[in-house]
């Protein structure tokens, strides 16, 4: 298993990767991926969206996202739970979707963030990322 400050590391890159898509520090959130990263979701258990291939073509998803988005989110990272098994150490935490637009704020969905973890020049980044999310 991780040590406590392996943990709190990893907890501190996915609480970031949240706040740097929320406040649109886009390449902050680019360094938090791997360079040769895989992420893919599937929302409401319909087809599988991906897998995207590579930090960039992350980013393009990420970024084409964020461009049409009119309400300010916030995305909530919880019960961060971790599982090293061989090389790989797997996380697994839960997401919570807040929108707000027109001074109103609702939630938009929940989620699991299914990550696995590695040290790259020193530092925790995601290699590789499934998201479930609970509603569209």
């Amino acid at each position: 298993m991780p040590s406590a400050e392996d943990r709190l590391a990893i907890s501190e890159v996915l609480n970031r990767m949240a706040y740097y898509y929320d406040e649109g520090h886009l390449d902050d959130l680019a360094a938090c991926f791997a360079d040769d990263a895989v992420m893919s979701m599937q929302i409401a258990g319909g087809d599988m969206v991906g897998p995207f291939e590579g930090r960039d073509n992350i980013m393009e998803l990420y970024r084409g996202a964020k461009s049409t988005q009119t309400d300010v989110r916030r995305h909530d990272i919880t019960n961060i739970m971790f599982d090293a098994s061989g090389d790989t150490l797997a996380v697994t935490s839960y997401l919570t979707l807040f929108a707000t637009e027109n001074a109103e704020t609702k939630l938009l969905t929940t989620g699991v963030y299914r990550d696995q973890v590695a040290q790259v020049n020193g530092d925790w980044k995601i290699v590789r990322r499934h998201i479930d999310l609970d509603s569209a």
